[in-house]
C-alpha cells in the first residue's frame, strides 16, 4: 500500500504528465475550494475522454448539484 505521500506525488506526477505546472496547481486549487462528490463525477466518466471532455462533463455535474 502507498503512503499518502506518495500517493500525492503520483497524482501530481500524473497531473503535470497531462497538464502543464500551472494547470496542474490550478486543478489542486479547484478542486479543494470547489464542493463536489469526487465519487459521483468519476462513476460516470470514460477512460477515451480528453481532458476537456472530462472537465466538461465534471462542470455539467457541479452545476446539476448546485441547484
Amino acid at each position: 500500500m502507498m503512503t499518502d505521500t506518495e500517493i500525492r506525488l503520483k497524482g501530481i506526477q500524473v497531473l503535470t504528465d497531462q497538464l502543464s505546472d500551472v494547470e496542474a496547481e490550478r486543478f489542486v486549487a479547484l478542486i479543494q475550494r470547489e464542493p463536489f462528490d469526487y465519487t459521483k463525477w468519476r462513476e460516470g466518466l470514460d477512460e477515451d475522454l480528453s481532458i476537456e471532455e472530462i472537465s466538461k462533463n465534471a462542470m455539467k455535474l457541479r452545476k446539476k448539484t448546485e441547484q
